[in-house]
């Protein structure tokens, strides 16, 4: 009954099955006290962080012109921002946003020099995308994890870079031929055509 009266962000579930992660990269594979503490912190300051993260990006209405263009390659659509809009609210209705959400969490890394910064960073990255255990995990291969998971012990801006780019191939030979047939981008291409002849 308690349950219920607590918000759902903070119930926990009755019996955790989840192994304490590695002090080094945050997975299941090993035993740790000491990151208990840590690891529930960690939780609790993550939400809140999670909420600057924007819906989507701020950007003005795209030209017909550039919303055509995004139909001629992945990487001019990617490079727009009105385009990655568009492309992320695709991914949604195919449950795999958590694809965009990761490329856009990985470009935001690159940008920082903060060691302290890139470390906090990295370490939500791999505990939302990354971790097993995660709703938002995003589908990587075995060699990028032992990759990432190497880096880990001492993250860097670059760290998660195979696994960007994995999943930037994977939204490009998977996503995007289907995003081009969407209701989505067929009826923004027809909005925007309809208005430029308007003017």
């Amino acid at each position: 009954m308690s349950r219920h009266e607590t918000s759902p962000t903070t119930v926990q579930p009755a019996s955790n099955h989840r192994p304490n992660a590695c002090c080094f990269c945050w997975c299941c594979c090993c035993s740790c006290s000491w990151n208990e503490d840590r690891e529930r912190a960690w939780r609790a300051s993550r939400e809140t962080k999670l909420e600057t993260i924007p819906n989507c990006e701020a950007c003005a209405k795209p030209m017909p012109e550039e919303v055509q263009g995004w139909a001629q390659s992945f990487d001019k659509l990617m490079k727009s921002p009105a385009g990655r809009n568009v492309f992320r609210e695709f991914l949604r209705t195919e449950y795999s946003e958590e694809n965009m959400l990761f490329w856009l969490a990985c470009e935001e890394l690159k940008t920082e020099c903060n060691k302290h910064t890139i470390d906090e960073k990295a370490r939500m990255i791999y505990e939302d995308y990354i971790s097993i255990l995660s709703p938002k995990e995003v589908s990587l291969d075995s060699r990028v994890r032992e990759v990432i998971n190497r880096k880990m012990q001492e993250p860097s801006s670059h760290t998660f870079d195979d696994a960007q780019l994995q999943i930037y191939t994977l939204m490009h030979r998977d996503s995007y031929p289907r995003f081009l047939n969407s209701a989505i981008y067929k009826s923004l291409l027809q909005s925007v055509s309809h208005s430029s002849s308007e003017s």
